[in-house]
């Protein structure tokens, strides 16, 4: 999981929710609430619907998750222009799609850029959608799992049944409802 500064997050207790915006204000916030080992505090990623885990003791790093895993020790240089960006990565073709790709102009390298950016253009709207949907479930398998109707719900979001979605998630607590919504507004079909 990537975190970057300024993504926002949002913090609940339980079912409520007790902060949210900013990492480092959301952080800080959490902190200073020096809530009772017994309370379980999630924080979740706004823009995936993961749950992050930090560590709120009031004298750790503010602008720190969970240390990652030490990097090994042995792990090969990084192959492609990492300077530029630009990531070597291995893909699998059939001999006929590379054939096709080294006959284009440019070669295969930029043959599969332009055909990935020409892909993007035309699903973006598709991929929006998508990724608030995902993000919606994540949120919802982590907090609401246990609810009323929940794999009812998952069901429903997944088929693009607003109204069936909403109803069923109406008698859940209000915050956990309500940031739900938010996430998954994007992923909902127009009219």
């Amino acid at each position: 999981m990537n975190t970057s500064p300024s993504e926002t997050l949002t913090a609940f207790a339980g079912f409520t929710q007790v902060a949210a915006g900013p990492r480092q204000d959301v952080l800080a916030r959490l902190r200073a609430m020096r809530l009772a080992p017994d309370i379980s505090v999630r924080v979740f990623n706004d823009a995936d619907g993961e749950c992050i885990d930090f560590d709120l003791r009031p004298d750790a790093p503010t602008d720190e998750a969970l240390p990652p895993a030490a990097p090994d020790a042995g792990a090969a240089r990084a192959v492609g222009r990492p300077k530029l960006g630009v990531v070597a990565r291995e893909i699998t073709l059939l001999p006929r799609h590379w054939d096709w790709l080294n006959r284009q102009p440019g070669g295969a390298s930029v043959s599969l850029r332009r055909l990935v950016d020409e892909s993007r253009k035309a699903n973006e709207g598709r991929d929006t959608a998508r990724a608030a949907r995902e993000a919606a479930y994540r949120f919802m398998s982590n907090i609401a799992s246990e609810l009323a109707d929940f794999e009812e719900a998952t069901r429903a979001l997944f088929a693009d049944d607003q109204q069936r979605f909403d109803a069923l998630v109406r008698p859940w607590p209000d915050d956990v409802r309500n940031h739900l919504a938010g996430l998954a507004a994007t992923s909902w079909s127009q009219p």
